[in-house]
C-alpha cells in the first residue's frame, strides 16, 4: 500500500497531491536505487556524492559536502572512504588546515559518474514519459510555485 492509500475522498485535494508527490516521488527513487545497484553496483548516495563532486571540479572539502548533500559528516566520510579505495575520488589536505581535506573525483571516478549520470538522466525521462513535453512544462513551473511559497513560509518563520 502507498501513501496515497492513507487519504479519502473527503480530505482536501491539496493533501491528496501532497501524498501523491511523495508516493511518485517513492516509486521513481526506488527504481533509480535498484538500477545503479544492477547496473552499476553502486548506491544511491553514492551517486550523489559523485555528482556533487562533479559540480565541483577543484574538490569540495568534507564539511561542503555534508551540507550539499544534507547528511552528516560521518556519512560523507563512509562513502569517501568507499570511493578512495575503488579510486573513484581522491583526498587531499587543505594548506593551512591540517585537520581539512578535500575531495574530488580522479579521472576513472569521472568516467564512471558520466556514464552512471547518462543512465539516470534516460531513467528520468522515462518516469516522465506518460506526460508530454508540455506537461512536463508546466508540472515544473507550478511545482515552481509551490517551492518558492515554502521557502518564503520557511523564512518568515
Amino acid at each position: 500500500m502507498d501513501l496515497e492509500a492513507r487519504v479519502h475522498s473527503e480530505h482536501p485535494e491539496a493533501l491528496r497531491l501532497w501524498l501523491r508527490l511523495l508516493t511518485c516521488t517513492q516509486l521513481v527513487e526506488k527504481c533509480v536505487r535498484s538500477r545503479l545497484r544492477e547496473r552499476f553496483g553502486t548506491t544511491l548516495p553514492r551517486f550523489d556524492l559523485m555528482a556533487q563532486l562533479e559540480r565541483a571540479p577543484h574538490g569540495l572539502k568534507m564539511n561542503e559536502l555534508s551540507s550539499r548533500m544534507m547528511v552528516t559528516g560521518g556519512n560523507v566520510t563512509g562513502i569517501t572512504d568507499q570511493l578512495v579505495s575503488e579510486g573513484l575520488v581522491d583526498r587531499t589536505t587543505v594548506a593551512g588546515d591540517r585537520r581539512a581535506c578535500r575531495i574530488r573525483l580522479t579521472a576513472k571516478g569521472r568516467r564512471m559518474f558520466r556514464e552512471m549520470a547518462l543512465q539516470h538522466e534516460e531513467w528520468i525521462v522515462g518516469a516522465f514519459s506518460p506526460l508530454t513535453d508540455r506537461e512536463v512544462t508546466t508540472l515544473h513551473r507550478l511545482l515552481g510555485k509551490v517551492k518558492d511559497h515554502a521557502g518564503a513560509v520557511r523564512s518568515a518563520a
